[in-house]
């Protein structure tokens, strides 16, 4: 009895330095294994900007759009606006909204399915953007913020109100397609240490009810990247089939 209680006290003090030891280091090892993988990923910014083609514009005296935040697509993401992106129709048509505005795919039961693979980045306050002050090539920021490095398909608006008012006074009715978010289908990349600046470009469509649209303009979408050293990395324009397919 006596022998055992010596052979466990003569062990306890080293078992349990040894023990300690091992959970220090472990422990330490782990740590600088997580800070290896935050330090070692690269990142960029993108630079969300908004601005107007003319379009049905001069029937407003102010046409405030109110955006609460952004959805980015990655490869493979599903915007679940197939007829409410910048392929779903032309917004400058002869000043026509084309048919076909639903925002996404419904299942059997008339729900929207939610689309897979979409990021949504939420602004720390909701942005207002009056766009008859931003016409004539006139763009507003509306947010910027640092993203991993990675390659996108397609930018989608997330647009909570839309207030207008046309000349004379009266308020004016703009629907958004579908109710759902503005899709601008135009492939963009955030690259290390680079500005990628993306300008959404939208218009209100008179419609021949007397209402109005709101819908993204293809031609109008800008791409331009700036290096941390302020030189142009390059600059796209326009989306002839640059955004991929309309049924994402």
């Amino acid at each position: 009895m006596t022998e055992r209680t010596l052979d466990a006290d003569a062990s306890g003090p080293d078992t349990i330095s040894r023990r300690a030891y091992l959970q220090a280091t472990g422990a330490a090892a782990l740590g600088a294994t997580g800070l290896a993988g935050c330090v070692g990923r690269a990142t960029g910014t993108l630079a969300t900007q908004v601005t107007d083609q003319p379009a049905d514009i001069a029937d407003f005296e102010s046409l405030v759009v109110t955006v609460e935040g952004i959805w980015l697509g990655p490869e493979g993401a599903e915007s679940g606006a197939e007829m409410n992106g910048t392929d779903g129709g032309n917004a400058t048509d002869e000043g026509k909204a084309t048919d076909g505005d639903d925002g996404g795919e419904t299942d059997e039961g008339g729900e929207e399915d939610e689309p897979a693979g979409r990021e949504h980045h939420e602004f720390d306050e909701p942005q207002a953007a009056d766009l008859v002050r931003l016409q004539n090539g006139e763009t507003q920021l509306i947010d910027e913020r640092e993203l991993a490095v990675g390659t996108y398909r397609f930018l989608q608006l997330d647009v909570s109100n839309v207030d207008g008012t046309l000349e004379g006074g009266d308020e004016a009715e703009v629907d958004l397609p579908g109710n759902a978010p503005l899709t601008f289908n135009e492939a963009f990349e955030v690259r290390e240490s680079t500005r990628t600046s993306f300008t959404a470009d939208f218009a209100p469509v008179r419609r021949g009810t007397g209402a109005y649209l709101l819908r993204p303009v293809p031609q109008g979408i800008e791409v331009s990247y700036e290096g941390s050293d302020g030189s142009e990395g390059g600059e796209g324009e326009g989306s002839d089939g640059a955004g991929d397919d309309g049924d994402a």
